[in-house]
């Protein structure tokens, strides 16, 4: 900082002092401006020499201040810094009239009386972070109006008991006030102890969010009386009980549950299922559970009647029960989880519009019996015992992405989809080497979207696809490895509408066929990557329409294309923005690359720029002339 801060007396806004080792201001400039307000953070506090220097900032008279921030820098030198540090800290004591405190590093074992005084009635926010040291927390039950405390990096910390709620003969009830706790990175809390009697509550009525992260020592149960909890977050706590009593929460909304490796159970508490009740908590709506190693139960009885989300990923024993309606789900994602589940039922999730499921190992079907499903998104992938969907046909008559990959057993795509998947808009079957055929009627006639991949008996029929009859199908996709195909993509095989055009992987192909291109006369983008003999563009070149033209990892038309007085570079020299490479970057990945070409710079105003990505060859074409400059890079 500059020296003599101090000097500025009628100074009203300083968001920053940056306290000073040697040269510059130290922090006793502070106590000369007494006009400050709004926010104030104290940096690199291991700088004040002496505790006397933190008086002479003398914060206590600053009652324009709203928000201080006093921040030490974290230092592995402990020797003579902890009484040092508590005393610089008891010092700076700021204005009751303080609304937002936070401590940032600070080394002292303990923290001085003034914090979490019931003095400070005005405080509403409260950050302590990277305490490492302090075996406590101090009392902070008793701030009338604090709305939110941020507990971080207190490894020094084993238990949180009655010095956490403050004075016990007061009768005002610990974190009257308080509606967020988030409790993180305490590498050895063991024990969460309740306020007063275990079963008599009290302390936290307000409170509606809750998190705890990263406190792998953590054992036990939570507090049980959190009648305002709305949203509850536990991560990375691996020795929390097995049991989390979820419909001790009423008015909880959302759970998420990471990486608690211990839990078995999300269940009711001994008392309700004693007494026969089971469905409490109606509140819940979403619920996340992400690497539950050791979970097999979700609560039982309508505890889950109003969920909408629900998400769940490793967790394999984990049993998704099938013989409730799951009346108000929306949105469901399985991932790598439920090892029992062998078949879906559709017709217990009268609302669901969203079904991603990735590595269930035994699913082998999807059910439905009743009437139509409103679903509009199904991802269906790694699922190597899938065969099939509902007999007759899936009839869901608003769905409009359709995703399936990864099946390894024999299997058919479902009946009717012309009929009964009428807004059917996009459509992908990746790594289904068994299908053979889209269904008999062709696919529905909105699809505008449509990428196979690796589904060699199904690119073998390809001729049969019907998508010539496609007028609204805008984009096709085709990986795979089909050995007899030397020429594509054959006449009569791809609707005009196309914009985009992807050919992939196909190892065997010699050429682009003529006649199969000409009449793609609205074609913008055409990607061809990983097709090693291609030799020949087509004999009348390319669409007029074609803008981007994108060849990677194809070595012998790029060899080619390298003569610029050659044959097949003559057939694309009217394409606008060309790419050859062998990695070219994708279209969903397109960025600006600017070149200051001497000549070219003048006018870059009229130049269409291009991407390159690690092209060897690429072409900048100057619009206004109609010039194109050739440039030959080997390196990235």
């Amino acid at each position: 900082m500059p020296i003599q801060m101090g000097r500025l007396q009628c100074l009203q806004t300083l968001t920053k002092f940056i306290v000073s080792k040697h040269n510059g201001s130290r922090i006793g400039e502070l106590g000369r401006l007494l006009k400050l307000k709004g926010k104030l953070s104290i940096w690199d506090l291991q700088n004040v020499e002496s505790v006397k220097d933190a008086l002479d900032a003398n914060l206590k008279d600053r009652d324009y201040l709203e928000e201080l921030v006093l921040q030490w820098n974290d230092t592995s030198d402990k020797l003579n810094i902890s009484d040092i540090q508590r005393g610089v800290l008891e010092n700076l004591q700021p204005h009751k009239n303080l609304k937002r405190l936070t401590i940032n590093n600070y080394d002292g074992e303990s923290f001085p009386n003034w914090i979490g005084l019931p003095l400070f009635s005005n405080i509403t926010y409260l950050d302590l972070r990277n305490c490492k040291y302090c075996c406590a927390l101090p009392p902070r039950g008793q701030l009338s109006s604090l709305n939110e405390l941020v507990i971080d990096g207190f490894d020094g910390v084993v238990t949180v008991g009655p010095e956490f709620y403050g004075n016990n003969s007061s009768t005002m009830k610990p974190f009257g006030m308080l509606k967020s706790l988030r409790l993180e990175n305490m590498s050895n809390w063991e024990k969460w102890f309740p306020f007063g009697a275990e079963n008599e509550g009290g302390a936290f009525p307000r409170l509606e969010k809750l998190y705890i992260v990263m406190c792998p020592k953590l054992r036990g149960r939570l507090p049980v009386h959190l009648p305002s909890l709305v949203k509850l977050e536990i991560s990375e706590c691996s020795h929390l009980e097995s049991s989390l009593p979820i419909d001790l929460f009423p008015k909880l909304t959302r759970l998420d549950i990471i990486g608690c490796k211990d839990l078995e159970s999300l269940a009711v508490s001994e008392q309700h299922e004693h007494d026969g009740i089971t469905d409490l908590n109606s509140c819940l709506h979403t619920l996340i559970i992400n690497r539950g190693l050791s979970l097999i139960s979700l609560p039982r009885g309508d505890s889950l009647s109003a969920l909408k989300m629900l998400l769940i990923n490793d967790c394999k024993k984990l049993e998704l029960p099938m013989h409730r309606q799951y009346s108000s789900l929306s949105k469901l994602s399985l991932t790598a989880s439920c090892d029992s589940l062998t078949f879906f039922p559709l017709d217990l999730f009268p609302k669901l519009k969203s079904i991603e499921i990735y590595g269930c190992m035994n699913l082998e079907s999807l059910e439905q019996h009743g009437r139509d499903s409103v679903i509009s998104q199904i991802k269906i992938h790694n699922c190597p015992n899938f065969v099939s969907f509902p007999k007759g046909g899936l009839r869901a008559p608003a769905l409009t992405k359709f995703s399936i990959g990864g099946f390894k057993s024999p299997w058919s795509m479902p009946d009717k989809m012309h009929l009964l998947l009428p807004s059917l808009q996009s459509l992908e079957i990746l790594e289904c080497p068994e299908v053979e055929s889209f269904p008999e009627g062709g696919l529905p006639s909105n699809l505008k979207e449509t990428t196979i991949c690796r589904c060699n008996k199904l690119n073998e029929s390809r001729m049969g696809w019907g998508l010539q009859k496609l007028s609204s199908l805008l984009s096709l996709k085709i990986d795979g490895e089909t050995e007899d195909v030397e020429s594509f993509p054959g006449i009569g095989l791809l609707p005009s509408s196309l914009t985009h055009l992807g050919i992939y992987e196909f190892t065997h192909l010699k050429c682009l066929d003529n006649e199969g291109f000409q009449h793609l006369t609205s074609l913008q983008q055409l990607e061809i990557s990983g097709c090693p003999n291609l030799k020949y563009m087509p004999e009348e070149g390319l669409p007029a329409s074609l803008d981007i033209l994108n060849l990677g990892d194809c070595p012998v038309v790029r060899e080619r294309l390298q003569r610029p007085a050659g044959k097949e570079w003559r057939k694309i020299t009217r394409v606008p923005n060309v790419f050859i490479g062998k990695s070219p970057p994708t279209f969903n990945h397109l960025f600006t690359v600017l070149f200051c070409h001497c000549q070219l710079f003048c006018s870059l105003w009229k130049l269409s720029l291009v991407p390159i990505g690690s092209a060897h060859n690429i072409m900048i074409r100057d619009l206004g002339s109609g010039r194109s400059e050739h440039f030959v890079h080997d390196r990235h």
